[in-house]
């Protein structure tokens, strides 16, 4: 075990397990001792795989007072059953994203995280990676002058090619926007700040999906969420910004997520990673390149939780945290909610900017 190192406890040993268990070695802040999930034939299959040494029942790693991060694998509809469970028994909350389904789930999970004096947040935390640290520390650093408007899309067809069981993407919790929403509306939350306006339309255009990844082949899903969102956001600061997700769209040519300020351009890399390539285009000058200034480019998850158990260790704030999580999942309900009624949608929440990271980190280090 490593010196200083806070035991962590994974529930939900489903397909992103993998991810988490092997990159989180890298933070020497972080232990995982125990994995669960509802199969302990899964979560014996983990432990055995990533050398956790055990494996165990919810109930049973709950109760383990060694143990103080719950990481939240589970299902979105589960998330926020399995976070309160977690906080009622003393533990601070990492979650996979959606912080929760419902926007009263995440704001119980919220209070209660507060009366106790625990630290909740989670995913995603692809806005620590060396990629969009660059570009938030370049328009901080004036490059692009004051940010006038931002622009994001997400577009594909869907995951009923690739993922063995998909389902759960066209149900409450799912859709394009509850799914990579996160990842996109994080990046430019960091990048601009909090939202407090704004308006959307909807659509479902096919209401039933035929799964052609191979465990589950020709089964039928019927589509319970809309499945193409665009929506228009006013930030607190000023500026406005455009995102479309979609699982409707079989391709297209538009970019990740470009920011346009009053002397320049910033186009930022895939959220959906760490890494990537920053271009910037000031005044009327070609677009060039922009050397990354931090690190954590190749993929790093764990950095969010890492950077949770650092806080938890010295009392800072943390960066994915608990605000910023609901004020995502309130900005995405906003958006369905305003296709809905046909009117803007004032948010109910906010969040502080996240704190830039640290330039001249070492490799598994966050704090200098």
């Amino acid at each position: 075990m490593a010196q200083n190192s806070v035991k962590v406890g994974v529930i939900g040993c489903g397909n992103i397990s993998g991810a988490y268990l092997g990159i989180s070695k890298i933070f020497p802040m972080l232990e995982i001792a125990a994995v669960s999930d509802i199969d302990m034939d899964r979560a014996r299959a983990k432990a055995e795989e990533f050398d956790i040494p055990t494996a165990c029942t919810v109930e049973e790693l709950l109760a383990d007072p060694e143990i103080k991060i719950v990481l939240n694998l589970t299902i979105p509809v589960a998330h926020a059953e399995v976070g309160l469970a977690a906080l009622e028994a003393g533990k601070c909350v990492y979650t996979e994203k959606p912080l929760a389904v419902s926007r009263e789930d995440g704001k119980k999970m919220i209070d209660l995280a507060a009366a106790k004096g625990l630290l909740i947040g989670g995913a995603p935390d692809t806005f620590l990676g060396g990629g969009h640290q660059t570009c938030r520390k370049l328009i901080d650093d004036g490059w692009i002058g004051e940010p006038v408007a931002a622009t994001a899309f997400m577009l594909c067809h869907g995951h009923e090619s690739w993922h063995p069981d998909p389902e759960f993407y066209y149900k409450a919790g799912g859709g394009p926007m509850f799914d990579m929403g996160p990842y996109y509306l994080t990046a430019m939350v960091n990048m601009i700040g909090p939202v407090k306006r704004v308006s959307g339309s909807t659509r479902v255009t096919f209401p039933e999906r035929t799964i052609t990844s191979e465990k589950k082949y020709g089964q039928k899903v019927v589509v319970d969420v809309p499945t193409h969102i665009a929506g228009v956001m006013d930030f607190a600061n000023g500026a406005i910004g455009t995102i479309v997700t979609s699982f409707d769209v079989w391709g297209a040519q538009v970019p990740r997520i470009e920011v346009y300020g009053t002397e320049g351009s910033l186009s930022v890399p895939d959220p959906n990673g760490f890494g990537g390539t920053v271009m910037v285009k000031r005044g009327s000058g070609e677009w060039k390149e922009a050397p990354l200034s931090h690190g954590y480019l190749e993929n790093s998850r764990s950095i969010g939780l890492a950077d949770m158990a650092c806080a938890l260790q010295s009392g800072r704030k943390f960066r994915a945290n608990g605000d910023l999580t609901y004020h995502v999942l309130d900005l995405m309900h906003a958006f369905h909610d305003a296709a809905d009624a046909g009117r803007h949608i004032e948010l109910g929440s906010s969040c502080e900017q996240p704190e830039g990271l640290p330039l001249g980190l070492l490799p598994g280090q966050l704090d200098v």
